[in-house]
């Protein structure tokens, strides 16, 4: 299967003035641009992070498994801790985090060569560019899928966008929203916190009170939730017209 059938979101990237590159390795597949191809770079740093992940999974592999939060860990990772206390914040097990620690840790060691980049990974995206990025919303059969974008300006930025879906994709989601895309002040918390809503929003009639409850969080800049032809929307996020 090609990238465009794995992902069709990714058709509709096209960063200006950047350079864009795929790595894979393993479950970890990520679309970069940077100013500059960094693709050694890049595998360096996901294989490093992996090797992180692997082995504390395999001493202790309930960290894999568990959908509860997962116990402090002092002696961990930076990654594993990371994971842990984004998690633990929504109440859902570490691996929620998985794929936006991975964005945000490679993202933050790849500003080393270059002072723009933006880092895909499933879905979960950490950016940091020197102008304003527009992220379009991917909501599977959705008539609102890709008609909608969230405008991220530099000031915000470095930030963590990421979207969890029961309709989309391989992630695991308890409930039945098309997309719940957060941007949060890191890729992990948005990863976690997208998992734990969308986990939640089990009907439409729930929506709201879902919506609200994450509205006290205040390492959370906003979000979106898609459910068929209905759309939620709170915080501080600027919203555009995709055509």
């Amino acid at each position: 299967m090609s990238d465009s059938e794995e992902h069709p979101y990714r058709k509709r990237v096209h960063p200006r003035d950047l350079i864009s590159f795929r790595v894979l390795i393993k479950e970890t597949d990520l679309l970069v641009s940077s100013s500059r191809d960094l693709t050694q770079q890049t595998k360096e740093r996901v294989y490093h992070y992996r090797r992180q992940l692997e082995d504390y999974i395999r001493s202790k592999s309930d960290f894999l498994s568990t959908l509860l939060p997962f116990p402090e860990d002092p002696f961990a990772p930076e990654i594993i801790r990371e994971m842990i206390s984004a998690t633990r914040m929504f109440g859902v097990g570490p691996m929620a985090a998985v794929a936006g620690a991975i964005a945000q840790f490679v993202g933050s060691d790849l500003l080393k060569h270059t002072e723009e980049v933006i880092v895909e990974n499933g879905g979960d995206i950490f950016v940091k560019t020197k102008r304003p990025v527009t992220v379009s919303i991917f909501a599977g059969s959705s008539r609102l899928s890709d008609k909608l974008g969230l405008i991220i300006h530099p000031e915000e930025m470095p930030t963590g966008i990421c979207t969890s879906s029961a309709t989309v994709g391989h992630s695991l989601s308890l409930g039945t929203a098309d997309a719940v895309c957060i941007v949060a002040q890191s890729a992990s918390i948005a990863d976690a916190a997208a998992t734990a809503l969308g986990n939640r929003i089990t009907k439409r009639s729930k929506l709201k009170s879902v919506v609200e409850s994450m509205r006290g969080f205040k390492d959370i800049n906003g979000g979106v939730v898609v459910i068929g032809k209905t759309m939620a929307t709170w915080g501080e996020i600027e919203l555009t017209k995709i055509h």
